[in-house]
């Protein structure tokens, strides 16, 4: 569907966009995770046709786009701020794309009425669109950027200006409703949660370049350089000399799992493989704080020697701040690093 061959897009003398790879299939989600400034907009917009390339080709089923506006480029676009018509109707907003097509009335109606029901706004065609909640106005522009039927749906932070509890419900609805029209989608956010819950394929970009690609399992199980970690929200990371399956840390020789990459190695522990125990059965630690998060608690523990960890574990075996405990690694849960 999407083909992107070493694009490259310079603001002034800087990179925004540096010879970046990327390819989407038929009706595959892909989401581009990345850091303010990573180029994951300009390469949205570059897609679009807003933002002209300074090298390389974009192509949609395998047509060269250059030169073509973006109104031929048959593709929908929703942004943050979701840039709704305040003098129009819902109705009007979600027909605009179909009147610009030349659509007839009578199946500019039939459409409107169609994506109003799919989106969860079933007769709000004459209802004022300052009147809508966030969330309403996230649906209303989601319906108009799908009414024309594009090949591709870009979406550029969609649900960045919503409450993290409408955000989570929106997300879901969102990637069933896409998977119902077979829609292929490619999104731009720096919500690693809203990318993860999504995406079929989460591409991780840092500096105009693609760090990283790969299924939303694959890119959390093994992410791919300490960039990546730190970037997905992982504190557990430090230096390593990998022998075998042991590797010497500031917190003491800790177990690799089987196969992992030998030597001087940026090594990552998932919090979920820092286990407690007895102050005398492990590293000794100080619990720092707690942070409670539904059905665990997050822990921030001091080491006697080296940099905080970061634990988890149940509600009801949550240490109290200030208590002494003993920290042991689990293999499973520890990535050596490229």
């Amino acid at each position: 569907m999407l083909t992107l061959e070493k694009v490259t897009v310079r603001f002034g003398g800087r990179l925004a966009l540096d010879h970046v790879d990327l390819a989407v299939a038929d009706h595959e989600t892909v989401c581009v995770l990345g850091p303010s400034g990573s180029g994951k907009s300009t390469l949205l917009r570059a897609v679009a046709g807003l933002q002209p390339v300074d090298g390389g080709r974009v192509l949609l089923d395998g047509a060269d786009q250059s030169g073509v506006p973006v109104h031929r480029r048959g593709v929908g676009l929703m942004f943050q701020d979701h840039q709704l018509f305040p003098q129009r109707d819902v109705g009007g907003n979600v027909a605009f794309g179909l009147r610009m097509r030349g659509a007839a009335k009578g199946e500019q109606a039939r459409r409107v009425e169609e994506l109003l029901e799919l989106v969860g706004l079933p007769g709000a065609e004459r209802r004022a669109v300052a009147r809508l909640s966030g969330g309403e106005q996230q649906r209303v522009a989601l319906a108009r950027a799908l009414a024309p039927s594009p090949r591709l749906l870009m979406l550029d932070e969609p649900l960045g200006q919503l409450d993290r509890g409408l955000r989570e419900r929106l997300v879901v609805e969102l990637r069933q409703l896409f998977g119902r029209l077979g829609t292929t989608v490619l999104a731009v956010t720096h919500d690693q949660g809203e990318a993860f819950a999504l995406a079929d394929r989460v591409v991780v970009m840092r500096d105009g370049r693609i760090a990283q690609s790969g299924t939303p399992r694959e890119v959390w199980q093994h992410p791919v350089d300490e960039f990546t970690a730190r970037f997905l929200g992982f504190e557990n990371v430090t230096e390593a000399t990998v022998r075998g399956e042991a590797a010497d840390t500031v917190w003491g020789t800790l177990p690799v799992p089987p196969g992992s990459p030998q030597g001087e190695r940026p090594l990552l522990v998932r919090p979920a493989g820092v286990r407690l125990t007895a102050p005398a059965d492990g590293l000794r630690c100080t619990v720092e704080s707690r942070t409670f998060r539904g059905h665990h608690v997050a822990l921030r523990l001091r080491p006697e020697s080296g940099p905080p960890l970061e634990a988890v574990c149940a509600l009801r075996d949550t240490p109290d701040e200030g208590a002494e405990v003993g920290a042991v690694f689990l293999a499973e849960e520890v990535v050596v690093l490229g």
